[in-house]
């Protein structure tokens, strides 16, 4: 892992209160390389969810090998499209009628966006609020690696195989929807750490059967509705697997811009963090504690040690006890002991976006100096769920 200079990042935002958020941008720029090089000539499609700053979003997009944004919520799509966005594809099926008649009645909106479907019962929805408008829709696969009754993955989609996604591109062809591309998420390979040989041996094995079906899933949507012009796979953790597919067109990452702790173990790239956030000291309980407001910012996922946020100074460790608190913090350790009230403590989330629903504001540091303070979506405002 390549950290950063945590005595920099101090200097730099001193004249700042926290708790606040600070983004290493050489860090920001060489993880954007690094997934574009991992990418293997497919463009990378920017996942928002997994950074939730417009300012980020933009940058990104901005270089070579980027294209496109995969978002989480329509009303966030819509959004998004609304500033000049014009590739956006949705992660995950809606129910929001409200946004949907918003999609439907603007051109611009239906051409910018791609909606995800993975049941007919969705497309209820979709048409009883859009009438007859050419919306595009993508089908979501599930990804999952089974083995016998063992389902390896996330619970997403009830779509699984070539004759299921046929079918349901059948259905969404007879209802006046334009059926662009197919989605497949990886997250058992994406989202595992490389923590021993047994898990590795299981992601080659889930990305061999994944590859086999993945093809026929595009042959047979294929026949149905014609050429695709998407066929996207594929995270942070799973680029290269993904991008050596023949038939997928495009990938997509966001974690991999800012590497929260979640990737500090793959064996695929060299995490380099490059958002952190400051807690102020306000308490000395005890020798050796030291007590920071604010700071409970938990992951989401399963409940349990990872999805805590995790102090950037090596041998300063939270409370077995208290964890990371909704208004106060306590560390210990030996770098506790010279913290003095009103000094900073830097830690990192174990997710990326999440942060941008705690805290208004990045400030982006380049060279020592803030160049930019650039909201993040609860900055503009926004909360998409």
């Amino acid at each position: 892992m390549v950290p950063a200079d945590l005595d920099a990042l101090t200097a730099a935002t001193a004249h700042l209160d926290p708790p606040l958020a600070a983004l290493d941008l050489a860090a920001l720029d060489a993880n954007a390389a690094d997934l574009v090089r991992r990418a293997g000539g497919k463009p990378v499609r920017v996942a928002a969810k997994s950074v939730r700053c417009r300012w980020v979003i933009d940058r990104a997009l901005g270089q070579d090998g980027f294209g496109g944004v995969m978002a989480y919520s329509l009303r966030e799509a819509c959004w998004l499209a609304d500033g000049g966005v014009r590739d956006i594809l949705m992660g995950y099926p809606t129910a929001d009628r409200g946004a949907l008649a918003e999609l439907a009645a603007n051109p611009v909106l239906v051409e910018s966006i791609t909606l995800m479907i993975d049941d007919a019962e969705q497309l209820g929805v979709i048409r009883s609020v859009t009438a007859d408008a050419p919306l595009r829709v993508c089908l979501d696969v599930d990804a999952s690696l089974r083995i016998g009754r063992l389902h390896l993955g996330v619970r997403r989609s009830p779509v699984r195989t070539p004759a299921d996604a046929a079918a349901l591109a059948q259905i969404a062809g007879d209802s006046g929807l334009r059926v662009v591309g197919v989605m497949f998420y990886e997250a058992q390979i994406a989202g595992l750490q490389d923590t021993s040989p047994a898990v590795r041996l299981v992601k080659r094995r889930s990305a061999a059967e994944l590859a086999r079906r993945r093809s026929a899933v595009v042959e047979a949507v294929e026949k149905v509705v014609g050429a695709l012009e998407i066929v996207n796979s594929g995270g942070t953790g799973s680029l290269e697997t993904s991008s050596a597919d023949p038939s997928v067109t495009e990938v997509t990452a966001g974690s991999g811009l800012f590497v929260p702790t979640l990737f500090d173990r793959y064996r695929a790239f060299e995490p380099r963090p490059a958002l952190y956030f400051a807690l102020p000291v306000v308490r000395r309980p005890a020798p050796g504690i030291a007590t920071l407001f604010g700071g409970g910012y938990i992951a989401s996922g399963p409940a349990g040690k990872s999805r805590l946020p995790s102090p950037a100074l090596r041998g300063l460790k939270l409370l077995g006890t208290e964890g990371a608190g909704e208004v106060q913090t306590p560390v210990r350790g030996r770098p506790a002991e010279p913290l003095r009230i009103g000094d900073r403590v830097w830690f990192r989330h174990a997710k990326a976006g999440e942060l941008g629903e705690r805290l208004d504001t990045v400030h982006v540091v380049e060279d020592g100096a803030v160049v930019a303070s650039v909201p993040t979506y609860r900055g503009e405002g926004k909360t998409f769920g």
